[in-house]
């Protein structure tokens, strides 16, 4: 583990009279009960044993800044409910028995992360922490087999249910209600797995933009770790953006926020339509529009190879030519300061490719705009969904 800062506290003491605090009291919100304390301070350590690990009661106390007789509470009652339990001990050399290490029960819960491309779907089944525990395909077309292979992959991690799902699948999903838009690009066995999960299993089941997942993934152990605001530019078999703003993902009104795909661009020889993005960015972004950019380079191989250098030095230009496009109509609306290019493309091409991509922008655009490579790839958006999916799933579980 390494340091960490330690964490503030919700605690009954009273500041001392005539301070700033004090006053801030009598001005302020009315202070916080002592049940609405324990609960936010049992939810502050379970975090924290989250982020952290295990910890001692010993740690517990100094990242909370909590008295000692308060973390023995705080331990006792998060040990009754079934949420934390002693999994070693700290292995510290003195006199008398090492300390206890706590740690969340992991098996408390059992949830499941799911990829759903237009001809591929992938599951995994992971516990409370996050950790995956098993993974599959679940079949193309055959929505009833793939709730049965899902409900099979639980079994085998050792789960009598699923708490919550997440699936990632291309398309608008409604940020009020949920649901997955109807659109042209869009197999209709994803709507019908959608629903027959809804209805077969006993979880919470959330639906997301792929790419927003992948952004999530980048936000929190990929290339955006330390910036506020990022757009994330899917390059995969199709293309996508997520926008994540001030720390924010922004799904937009009717969650088509990042559909760039359709973005009007100069060189396609046509305009998009509201069902039809090939005279979009798409068409000069898509895998297919780039394997026949590498072609017109001489280059006949595996797309993430002509990406990665091997179609030579005129096709990566050509194509860091088109991606700025796209990027260049994005700073110039958002000015979110980084722009990660993401999916298998994004990371195939690497540093080099973004740096291309980079030096390109920068004459299109007077706003600065740092452009990154994917630390994941296409394996972001299962990245994303599991974290999602606990988080969704801590929430309930640790709320008070």
């Amino acid at each position: 583990m390494g340091a960490v800062t330690p964490a503030k506290a919700l605690t009954a003491a009273a500041p001392a009279p005539g301070t700033a605090a004090a006053a801030a009291l009598v001005i302020g919100p009315s202070p916080a009960s002592p049940s609405t304390a324990r609960a936010i301070n049992d939810r502050l350590a379970l975090r924290l044993l989250q982020d952290e690990g295990p910890l001692t009661a010993t740690q517990l106390k100094k990242l909370t800044g909590l008295s000692r007789p308060s973390v023995a509470d705080l331990v006792e009652r998060l040990t009754e409910a079934g949420l934390i339990e002693v999994v070693g001990e700290s292995g510290e050399q003195r006199r008398g028995p090492n300390a206890r290490l706590y740690g969340i029960v992991a098996r408390r819960a059992y949830l499941a992360a799911l990829d759903v491309r237009t001809d591929s779907a992938t599951a995994v089944v992971t516990d409370l922490l996050g950790k995956p525990v098993a993974e599959a395909a679940l079949p193309v077309d055959a929505v009833e087999e793939a709730v049965d292979r899902l409900e099979e992959l639980a079994r085998e991690a050792g789960a009598d249910r699923l708490h919550t799902v997440v699936i990632g699948a291309p398309g608008l999903v409604s940020p009020g209600s949920g649901q997955l838009g109807d659109t042209t690009r869009l197999p209709g066995w994803h709507r019908d797995l959608v629903a027959a999960l809804r209805r077969r299993l006993p979880a919470t089941v959330v639906v997301e933009n792929e790419t927003n997942l992948a952004a999530l993934a980048e936000q929190r152990v990929g290339a955006a770790r330390d910036v506020d605001s990022f757009v994330l530019l899917w390059l995969g078999a199709g293309v996508g953006a997520a926008v994540v703003l001030d720390g924010r993902l922004r799904r937009g009104a009717s969650g088509g926020a990042g559909e760039i795909g359709f973005l009007p661009v100069p060189g396609t020889g046509a305009l998009p339509s509201a069902t039809d993005c090939s005279g979009g960015f798409h068409a000069l972004a898509g895998r297919t529009a780039v394997i026949a950019l590498a072609a017109g380079h001489g280059y006949h191989g595996p797309v993430e190879e002509a990406v990665a250098g091997a179609a030579g030095e005129p096709f990566l230009e050509a194509l860091a030519e088109r991606l700025s496009l796209g990027a260049a109509a994005v700073t110039a609306v958002l000015d979110p300061g980084c722009v990660v290019l993401g999916g298998e493309l994004g990371r195939a091409g690497g540093p080099g490719l973004a740096a291309r991509v980079a030096a390109r922008l920068a004459t299109l655009t007077p706003v600065p705009t740092e452009v990154r490579a994917t630390a994941l790839g296409g394996p972001a958006i299962l990245a994303g969904a599991r974290l999602a999916a606990r988080e969704a799933a801590q929430a309930d579980l640790f709320a008070p």
